[in-house]
């Protein structure tokens, strides 16, 4: 898909499932977009579970909603990090306001619970936080990827074809009504 002229943030804390920061980060780029890792500081090298480094490329201070088209927050153990730092919590918040594409897998959904933003929407996640969902006003789905408008969620690093396809589908999408309002 032609992702040229896009900018997607992929966040990033210590304790990241490989696979869901890497995979995304290197499609989209594939695709022609520009990503770029956001973590809590710019250069600071963040460690995945498995110990595979990351490094920031911006800082979440920097980080504006408004330069981004799209964010994808990885599971593993770094949502539990992402949620305890305000700005993330804020940016991710003010992204779903903006109606921009929000990708969240596996543990991401405890960011977008954080950021108050699951409330009737329907998701999917890794199965032991479908709870946490729930009590978090979503509507749970057990499916590879769940799209509620420009939200789009996923379960588990084997989901990342479906989840990362859907996610450029949306971008491609906004592309078109971007192409069509401006004629």
């Amino acid at each position: 898909m032609n992702l040229h002229g896009k900018r997607v943030a992929v966040l990033v804390a210590d304790q990241y499932q490989e696979l869901e920061v890497w995979y995304p980060l290197l499609r989209f780029r594939e695709d022609g977009a520009e990503t770029v890792a956001v973590g809590a500081d710019e250069g600071k090298t963040y460690a995945g579970k498995k110990g595979y480094p990351v490094e920031a490329d911006l800082s979440i201070a920097d980080a504006r909603p408004e330069d981004f088209d799209a964010v994808v927050i990885p599971g593993g153990w770094a949502p539990d990090f992402l949620r305890r730092d305000e700005r993330m919590v804020r940016f991710v918040r003010e992204m779903s306001a903006s109606g921009k594409v929000i990708g969240a897998i596996c543990h991401a959904g405890w960011l977008l619970a954080s950021a108050e933003v699951v409330r009737g929407r329907r998701v999917t996640c890794f199965e032991a936080i479908k709870d946490d969902m729930i009590h978090a006003g979503a509507k749970y789905m057990d499916a590879e990827v769940v799209v509620d408008g420009n939200l789009v969620t996923s379960r588990k690093p084997s989901d990342l074809p479906a989840f990362c396809h859907e996610i450029a589908r949306a971008l491609a999408a906004e592309r078109v009504a971007q192409s069509a309002a401006s004629q």
